[in-house]
């Protein structure tokens, strides 16, 4: 999870994990993500039961206060997640993105803001 919120960072973007970042930290222009994640799953690598594959769902919540700026952090989202991540003692897949649905705009925050959910899906093994 770590690896994942260090690769967004990198990417450009504002990240909080479980929703908004701090307010004093979202930068002027409007722009961040907010991280979701699912508790994970352990998984056999064989039928030994050896439980070291590892499955992980999480989404992305990109905001912006335009549709455009809103695509853009989607963008810099796909883009900082394509390289597969470094996590030590362990090899990760590269994300798999699984899509999400239509950009929205939220009318009950002034002035409104447009988000983007995108889920994506991480494997690794030790």
């Amino acid at each position: 999870m770590d690896a994942i919120v260090a690769a967004l960072t990198a990417g450009g973007l504002v990240v909080g994990d479980g929703g908004a970042p701090a307010k004093a930290s979202i930068p002027s222009t409007g722009i961040y993500a907010a991280i979701y994640f699912d508790p994970g799953q352990s998984l056999s690598e064989s039928l030994a039961d050896q439980r070291t594959d590892f499955s992980l769902s999480f989404q992305v919540t990109c905001v912006g206060p335009t549709a455009e700026k809103c695509r853009w952090a989607a963008h810099r989202a796909r883009m900082a997640l394509y390289a597969p991540l470094v996590v030590a003692g362990r090899s990760a897949w590269r994300p798999e993105e699984l899509g999400g649905p239509p950009i929205q705009r939220d009318d009950d925050v002034s002035p409104p803001l447009y988000y983007l959910p995108v889920q994506y899906r991480l494997q690794s093994t030790a």
